[in-house]
């Protein structure tokens, strides 16, 4: 087997590996591994590379949304009207940023996520689903449509971040438990991952398919166990475990994309 394929094989599977455990455990976008890891170390086009990683994310984060579902961790009725907001402020905060001299916000999602993960870490999130269930449903939807809103404009204005600005806001603002805030957020991800991979490639065509391949297959497989883990884990330690899996992977993705050259 030629050395390049090797090398292939590995950097895919290490990038799989991040972008699956950070979509189980944490609701993250594989594009904030699977992106980098492809074009610092393959050397591949950015728009390809993050088309690759959207399209890592779709089967990733469904399969890891029936997961949290089965297990009664998933909010679909405000998971729906947060993805139509979602959809919708993400090509408001696109138009905005083609307006804009430069990348404002370049380094917002990797920062973000290696401080939400101290957070996880340092302060868990120990809210029970009894005491998220006493919030009103008027109340639920309106902050459904505020905090979508919010995220759509992020992703569409920075390109990247809206897994963890989903989960920061689902747990902080909306008062998700965990396991809810993270099952609820790969619903989203799911739907938001497939319109954005679909529109990459119809606009810079189709990617290396063996790389494509690699990348869906080892996030799809990765995703899974680590949504099984977390259904099962008690809330502070999975507080821990998501809290783990972003400081690592926010750490690797600043060595990667600042360091390694």
């Amino acid at each position: 087997m030629p050395e390049n394929i090797i090398v292939t094989v590995i950097v895919c599977l290490f990038a799989g590996l991040g972008a699956g455990f950070g979509t189980g455990f944490a609701g993250m976008s594989a594009a904030a591994v699977i992106a980098p890891m492809l074009i610092a170390f393959l050397g591949f086009d950015p728009y390809l590379a993050v088309g690759v990683a959207l399209a890592s994310d779709v089967l990733a984060s469904a399969v890891s949304a029936y997961t949290y579902k089965k297990n009664g961790n998933l909010d679909v009725k405000n998971g729906l009207i947060m993805m139509a907001c979602v959809l919708v402020f993400t090509v408001v905060g696109s138009f905005v940023a083609s307006l804009m001299p430069g990348a404002v916000m370049g380094g917002f999602s990797t920062v973000m996520t290696f401080f939400l993960g101290i957070k996880f870490i340092v302060k868990p999130i120990v809210t029970t689903k009894e005491s998220m269930e006493k919030t009103s449903a008027k109340k639920r939807v309106i902050g459904s449509v505020i905090c979508g809103s919010a995220v759509g404009f992020i992703c569409g204005f920075v390109g990247a971040g809206g897994g963890m600005m989903m989960l920061l806001l689902l747990t902080s603002v909306l008062g998700y438990e965990l396991k809810t805030a993270v099952g609820t957020s790969v619903f989203i991800m799911a739907f938001t991952a497939l319109t954005g991979a679909v529109s990459h490639f119809a606009i810079g065509g189709m990617p290396n398919i063996f790389v494509l391949a690699l990348c869906v297959v080892f996030t799809l497989a990765f995703a899974l166990i680590a949504a099984k883990i977390a259904n099962k884990a008690k809330p502070v330690t999975l507080n821990r475990m998501v809290g783990a899996v972003l400081v690592i992977l926010g750490a690797a993705i600043i060595v990667t994309e600042y360091i390694i050259k």
